[in-house]
């Protein structure tokens, strides 16, 4: 039983990783899509995410599907606790999807530029919530013995919370920054790197002071790098990634620097999994009420059924997301669809 419950643990981790890092820096190129006011570069920009936006979504559905699936408590208690700034991310993630759609379908330049500020704070709005709420469940929520959410809106907006979220913005936005560096030429190219440079001095230091703030003032989150000292390995290798990723971009190498920023996500988030484990949701100032994955598990038959069918659906979405990445590899050129 506990075999299967730590599985999912980790199952979830590895959905949320995956999203990060593939719908990242689609949220990414959102950010940077108001820098630009040329017609051809916002079409390039478009069609370097056109392949692949809606797919990376599905990485998201998928983890709040195996939330509701494997732990039920939990899934109640974080829907209800974030319920508004989670309407505000559904919000910003239908906008975006909308202003994709109907943007190439207006002629006249007014509509359109209307559609292009939807696009872009479709993209910003979620990329910071993302962050405050993830904040919000590394630092612990209101909670009473039930599980039940018992703060409001406002107090989601702690320091923490709303530093977390402007680290994940800058995460992001030097993520998509370096993946039209990847993806486009010529002057587009360049301004994408001028972006990414100017990102990566932002979300730097901020990672820095997010593990120094969690470290400082969660000590939920510090008790197993001091059970396991082994595990500081975790965070000290996401800041090399991190340092990697402004070095190899300043080397002019904009493959090694999008995989270093890829590995920075995934190597971050594992590092506050590793200090969350076995919580999910930390009750704030009463530990012994922690939803974990012991005592807000489904049952071992739901669990077990559930984790082959996981398993199945991911190696399918897995194969064709490399399928179209390689198909709809390569840099974009203007003109192409």
């Amino acid at each position: 039983m506990m075999a299967l419950q730590y599985s999912w643990f980790a199952l979830i981790a590895i959905l949320i990783a995956g999203y990060t890092v593939l719908d990242g820096f689609d949220l990414g190129v959102g950010f940077w899509f108001l820098f630009t006011r040329k017609e051809n570069e916002r079409r390039i920009m478009l069609n370097a995410i056109g392949p692949f936006w809606d797919g990376n979504e599905v990485w998201l559905l998928t983890a709040g599907g195996a939330l509701f699936a494997a732990f039920p408590p939990v899934y109640a208690s974080v829907f209800s606790g974030l319920y508004l700034a989670l309407m505000l991310v559904l919000f910003g993630l239908i906008l975006r999807a909308v202003a994709i759609e109907f943007r190439s379908r207006e002629w006249k330049p007014r509509p359109r530029a209307y559609w292009d500020v939807a696009f872009a704070l479709g993209s910003i709005l979620p990329a910071l919530l993302f962050g405050v709420a993830f904040g919000n469940i590394l630092c612990g929520l209101p909670l009473d013995v039930q599980g039940n959410y018992t703060g409001t809106f406002f107090s989601l907006l702690n320091p923490f919370a709303l530093l977390v979220g402007l680290c994940n913005v800058a995460m992001l936005a030097t993520h998509g920054a370096l993946y039209l560096v990847t993806r486009t030429e010529g002057e587009l190219a360049v301004r994408a790197r001028v972006w990414a440079r100017r990102a990566w001095w932002v979300y730097f230091p901020l990672a820095l002071l997010v593990i120094l703030a969690a470290v400082l003032t969660q000590p939920h989150l510090r008790a197993n790098y001091l059970t396991l000292p082994i595990l500081w390995l975790l965070p000290l290798l996401g800041i090399v990634a991190v340092s990697l990723t402004g070095y190899w971009h300043g080397c002019g190498q904009a493959k090694y620097a999008f995989t270093a920023s890829c590995s920075a996500i995934v190597l971050l988030l594992v590092s506050a999994a590793t200090g969350l484990f076995p919580t999910l949701v930390p009750a704030l100032g009463h530990p012994e009420w922690n939803l974990t994955a012991t005592n807000s598990s489904s049952s071992p038959l739901t669990l077990g059924v559930m984790l082959i069918l996981a398993l199945v659906g991911m190696t399918i979405v897995g194969g064709y997301t490399i399928w179209v990445y390689r198909t709809f590899g390569g840099v974009v050129k203007e003109g192409e669809y």
